[in-house]
């Protein structure tokens, strides 16, 4: 266990001065906690024992807060090293009261990190030098990126400014290190010829020597806070609670995103980044996503590499573009999973060894559930947005919600079996980030009333009744209840026979029970007394519940014409006042995205 951790406390803030009432910025307020109060606590609640804060600017200040600091299990010394000596500068000057393996903290930097996840990440390689702490974000073009390989070791550096036209993967050091110090060991007789910095001389010339340095890659929260415009917006993600949802510590919602015909145009098996076209559309639906507090993974199905048309590399130079146009427009990806597999032979110059059946393919779930694992998602409430119906299955074998998305080559029976379906990524990201959760609030009164443990058949039609349904559906099982959805849509190739006359309401229960009692079959479940609530759009949906004795259970669902409003009302609670939702403007853009 990394017990220590340097604080490089040193910065004067001259770009934070309107904010600093005279304090040395590692006291600037957030919130009505000083900054540096802040780390010494997120060091001390992951277990670490010892701070040394390193500073040359305001020491007294800085000295007078740790005084009168309460007692802790952290011992916090004060080094004042005298000048600037730079970020690496500093460490170099004090290594002999450095421990073998150390974290390094900017002084700027507000983060709430699993710091002991990272410090398990760093102890799998003793023989590397350092692991940085590496991590996507919506401004990539201005920011200082990392080259990784497929192992997860910097290969190279690439400062800011980047040369025009360069695809570079979304990978921004976030100024977190875990150093060991015998990789320093060799630096030290040259600390005292000037300031030096990590980013820009040590990682490069240990990388140089032949260095391994590791990319621990992580969406949590790290942002440096040296301007009031950041400073401003990390107050609010702290205020708002997105500083500490985003720790890995909790689980997290994910919207998993297939590539082609969602992210980008179909274009025969993309190889290069000259036949990637990235949807114009796409960074704001991202986007979206990001600001959500949901992760975007993508999770998609690249039989290019088995079949010889493209290596791991050439594809890391496709998904490099896709996250620099992703960047361009504000957006990035949290993680890109790939299954490089392909269980057909026959092609030339392909992989023999990655022509296997295997447990990435879509469509199965192993690409989701490696996410799961590696980024603590709850799938229950997680989405999948795809075309195909590999995308689907994958999706349903590990119970996310799947999103259709027309924009690729769905065909009429995949609508029908999918419960949610949008034209495009842009829609359906309006859909879930905007529309959903206003949808579900108004919903929740059904869901509050649910009888507990009960099980709900949900049956109806297309259009907004459908999207409806699959709300309250999805925000069910949620809650653990079982939940089935029957459509009744004449479109569907799995329909039930119409509610178009009452006639026909016998049928329908008939066909409703055989259902029931072949899903408890097949889910080896014994019978047991129907105990389904229903919510049924269809002009005899009152006469079929009637005819199935659930009337005292029925919530009829009304559509109005063209979708427009849709109506509850409770006729197990006769005179109960409806109420109306309506979807209307649901599915615009936001004005500010």
């Amino acid at each position: 266990m990394v017990a220590q951790a340097v604080i490089l406390a040193g910065g004067k803030g001259e770009r934070l001065a309107s904010r600093l009432g005279g304090r040395p910025k590692p006291l600037v307020d957030v919130l009505g906690t000083p900054l540096l109060e802040r780390q010494l606590a997120a060091l001390e609640a992951a277990g670490f024992s010892r701070a040394l804060v390193l500073v040359n600017h305001e020491a007294g200040q800085i000295e007078r807060f740790l005084q009168g600091r309460p007692a802790s299990r952290l011992e916090v010394t004060l080094i004042d090293d005298g000048e600037p000596r730079g970020t690496a500068g500093a460490v170099l000057n004090v290594l002999p009261r450095l421990e073998e393996d150390f974290l390094v903290v900017y002084g700027d930097t507000l983060f709430d990190v699993d710091l002991a996840r990272f410090v398990r990440f760093h102890a799998e390689d003793p023989g590397a030098a350092a692991s940085l702490f590496v991590h996507p974000n919506d401004h990539p073009w201005d920011s200082d990126l990392l080259e990784v390989d497929e192992a997860g070791l910097i290969v190279a550096f690439h400062p800011c400014p980047h040369p025009q036209g360069a695809w570079l993967a979304n990978r921004v050091n976030a100024a977190l290190y875990l150093v060991r110090r015998r990789a320093l060991q060799a630096l030290r007789p040259n600390a005292g010829s000037g300031a030096c910095d990590f980013a820009k001389d040590v990682f490069p010339t240990m990388l140089a020597g032949g260095g391994r340095l590791r990319a621990y890659l992580c969406g949590e929260y790290i942002k440096d806070i040296g301007t009031p415009e950041r400073l401003d917006r990390a107050c609010e993600d702290v205020a708002s609670g997105r500083v500490a949802r985003a720790s890995l510590r909790h689980r997290q919602r994910a919207v998993f995103l297939d590539r082609d015909g969602v992210l980008n145009a179909l274009n025969g098996f993309v190889a290069t980044p000259e036949q990637l076209k990235v949807f114009p559309f796409a960074a704001e639906a991202v986007r979206l996503i990001n600001r959500s507090g949901a992760r975007a993974v993508l999770a998609t199905n690249q039989p290019v590499v088995a079949r010889g048309e493209c290596t791991s590399a050439g594809l890391a130079k496709v998904h490099a573009k896709l996250e620099t146009v992703l960047g361009q427009g504000g957006a990035y990806l949290d993680r890109i999973y790939y299954c490089p597999h392909h269980p057909d032979a026959g092609f030339p110059g392909e992989i023999a060894e990655l022509k296997v059946a295997c447990d990435c393919r879509k469509p199965k779930p192993g690409l989701l559930l490696a996410a799961r694992d590696e980024l603590n998602i709850d799938l229950s409430q997680s989405w999948m947005m795809g075309d195909r119906a590999a995308d689907q299955m994958a999706a349903r074998a590990c119970g996310v919600a799947f999103v259709l998305i027309r924009a690729g080559q769905a065909d009429a029976a995949l609508e029908a079996s999918s419960d949610f379906a949008f034209d495009d990524l842009r829609q359906a990201a309006v859909f879930i980030t905007q529309a959903y959760p206003r949808i579900a609030e108004r919903l929740e009164t059904v869901v509050e009333t649910s009888e507990a443990g009960g099980e709900w058949f949900i049956a109806g039609g297309g259009g907004s009744e459908k999207t409806l349904a699959s709300v309250l559906a999805r925000e069910l099982r949620g809650l653990g209840h079982v939940t089935t959805i029957v459509a009744l849509d004449a479109s569907s190739p799995q329909s039930l026979p119409t509610a178009g006359h009452a006639a026909a309401s016998m049928d329908i229960k008939e066909a409703l029970l055989t259902y029931h009692r072949e899903r408890r079959r097949l889910s080896g479940e014994q019978a047991a007394d129907w105990k389904t609530i229903i919510l049924w759009a269809g002009d005899a949906a009152l006469a079929v519940a009637r005819a199935a004795g659930v009337l005292d259970r029925c919530i009829l669902l009304e559509g109005a014409q063209g979708g427009e409003e849709l109506t509850l009302r409770d006729e197990g609670r006769p005179g109960a006042i409806p109420f109306i939702i309506s979807l209307e403007g649901c599915f615009e853009a936001p004005v500010a995205p």
